[in-house]
């Protein structure tokens, strides 16, 4: 679509601007697509983890239906917070809600094996986190010292790191189907194999809405692959569109209220992470989009409504919210900073929401293939969180507060079973991984000196001192 068509220069970075309808609904909808099915997934990962998601013959596996729902509800109402705002709530920026993998370490530990009882816990501490994430927009400008690009690329490659594990148990047929032989077989790693190959051509060998939505289109065709193999029949597809309702709406509080301090502290110390992660969104959108920095205004409405859109979210039955970066890439693209067009997108995904049965047919979709678009999908936070850590100015200092907290975090999530004996609060926050991790990092690199002794690291390196300068060849 020729910009040119849509508006002048001036006009595409203004977010008051509104383009010709019958241009600005195809602009709003590739949003939708570029974030839809990283937003779905989170809850297809939690019923798994919790024991009524894929594969598990569980009475309570049509739950799964409305987490899917509420996902889409969710992620469209708060992106209207952002883009329509309620006095201070919202950026007035064309930023894009959707539920957060970064919550994933926290909650999977918190439902594991719990079922839908588990879930009043979780929803209790998400209402909870995000009141408190909304609470941190009156002053997120003055914490973002404590977490420089050394601590937040941590926490995100921590993230990836975490949730790899899943991606390779949904290729091979997800965690119901371990010690039988249909796991790990060749029919599985091939659906799991054509998504990854599909998605990876789109990305280097596409442009525009292609490459931005590969993963879309490579679950798409991986869908394909299993009606043809016979993963998955036309009866299965069509029982559960027929058993999907045309319309629901919402239910408060849903499978009740339960007060876990373990749940509702790994949501307050999480969001403080999701809230600087949305402070680099909204800057990456009006440098992307307009050339410019963002606002202190801009900053703060953008963390009230993440909060409140989590608080919301926890109400009725949806996981976390938080800005979607793959939306801040496709604004830099397009060079359409309209918010209108990103309101378009979010009306949509609430019209998305309220039909289950839409969720009911991304209901369908066989473990192994949605395990490919995982793999690429988890791979990618790895990746991002290596290209945070890349503006890192590797000396010694920073090195051994990187080794300590990676050694902590990264082994409590291999071990879980080295802290069997304390609490079960503490246990839980432990075990994620991500919460030790992030703690040491914080508190190191808010008290260790500046520099360390060239020879203070020497014993300890085993001879591989790194000589990394935080910049990429030829940059």
């Amino acid at each position: 679509m020729d910009n040119n068509s849509i508006g002048t220069p001036a006009q595409l970075a203004d977010p008051n601007y509104t383009p010709p309808l019958l241009k600005a609904i195809p602009l709003g909808i590739q949003h939708v697509l570029a974030m839809f099915i990283a937003n779905v997934t989170p809850a297809i990962i939690v019923a798994g983890a919790a024991g009524f998601g894929f594969g598990s013959n569980s009475p309570d596996f049509p739950e799964l239906l409305y987490m899917i729902q509420m996902s889409m509800l969710f992620a469209g109402l708060a992106t209207l917070l952002q883009t329509i705002t309620i006095g201070p709530v919202g950026a007035a920026l064309p930023i894009v809600q959707g539920t957060s993998f970064a919550f994933l370490p926290i909650m999977i530990p918190l439902v594991a094996g719990k079922g839908v009882d588990g879930l009043a816990a979780l929803y209790t501490g998400i209402f909870i986190g995000g009141l408190f994430h909304a609470f941190l927009g009156l002053f997120i400008g003055k914490i973002r010292f404590a977490l420089p690009p050394l601590v937040t690329g941590l926490v995100v490659t921590m993230i990836g790191l975490a949730l790899v594990k899943v991606g390779i148990q949904y290729a091979a047929g997800g965690v119901p189907a371990i010690g039988t032989p249909e796991y790990g077989s060749a029919l599985n790693w091939g659906a799991a194999l054509v998504v990854i190959f599909v998605t990876l051509g789109l990305k280097f060998f596409a442009r525009g809405m292609l490459s931005v939505s590969a993963v879309l289109v490579g679950l798409i065709v991986g869908y394909i692959f299993a009606l043809l193999t016979g993963m998955l029949t036309v009866d299965a597809i069509t029982t559960s569109w027929d058993r999907a309702a045309a319309f629901a709406l919402p239910m408060p509080f849903k499978y009740g209220f339960e007060l876990s301090f373990a749940a509702i502290l790994g949501f307050c110390l999480m969001a403080v992470i999701s809230a600087i992660e949305t402070v680099g969104d909204v800057s990456g959108i009006t440098k992307g989009g307009a050339g410019r920095e963002a606002t202190d205004k801009e900053i703060s409405g953008a963390t009230f409504a993440d909060g409140l859109g989590t608080a919301l979210a926890g109400i009725f039955g949806a996981l976390p919210n938080t800005s979607f970066s793959q939306n801040v890439g496709l604004i830099a693209m397009t060079r359409i900073m309209s918010r209108h067009v990103v309101t378009i997108g979010a009306i949509f995904l609430i019209i998305c929401g309220l039909i289950p049965k839409v969720g009911g047919l991304i209901r369908t979709i066989p473990i192994e293939v949605l395990g490919g678009g995982v793999i690429v999908m988890f791979g990618m936070v790895v990746a991002a969180g290596i290209s945070m850590l890349s503006d890192v100015h590797w000396n010694r200092r920073n090195m051994v507060i990187f080794a300590i907290a990676l050694s902590v975090g990264l082994g409590l999530q291999l071990e879980p079973g080295a802290v069997q004996h304390l609490p079960g609060t503490l246990k839980i926050l432990l075990t994620s991984g991500l919460l030790p991790a992030a703690l040491i990092a914080v508190v190191l690199n808010l008290i260790l000196p500046e520099e360390l002794a060239a020879e203070s690291t020497e014993e300890v390196s085993g001879g591989m001192a790194g000589h990394g300068e935080g910049s990429l060849p030829g940059e």
